[in-house]
């Protein structure tokens, strides 16, 4: 991706604040910054999400196998309640 040059003016503790961050992080303060407005954006927090659905996909049959089918609609997420799979043999418990 292109990048495009951003200048922006802050006061001089909070640019040694962003140096010391970013310095921390391994990074420079252009990525550092970055990185902060994609977060600020919910960039990082829609990747993790993308992700993990692939992730679940992925494994769907590991986890039907381990914990049981899990249905959809007004069935969706009772499978550990209906006696398929294994659990934890805490259910219930407090």
């Amino acid at each position: 991706m292109a990048k495009t040059q951003l200048n922006v003016r802050v006061d001089e503790t909070t640019a040694e604040a962003a140096r010391q961050r970013a310095l921390q992080r391994g990074m420079s303060v252009n990525r550092y910054i970055e990185e902060l407005v994609k977060q600020d954006a919910g960039e990082v927090g829609r990747t993790f999400v993308e992700a993990a659905a692939d992730f679940m996909k992925q494994y769907e049959s590991v986890f039907a196998e381990e914990f049981g089918e899990f249905g959809t609609g007004e069935d969706a997420g009772k499978g550990a309640s209906t006696g398929k799979g294994k659990g934890t043999g805490r259910e219930g418990k407090r």
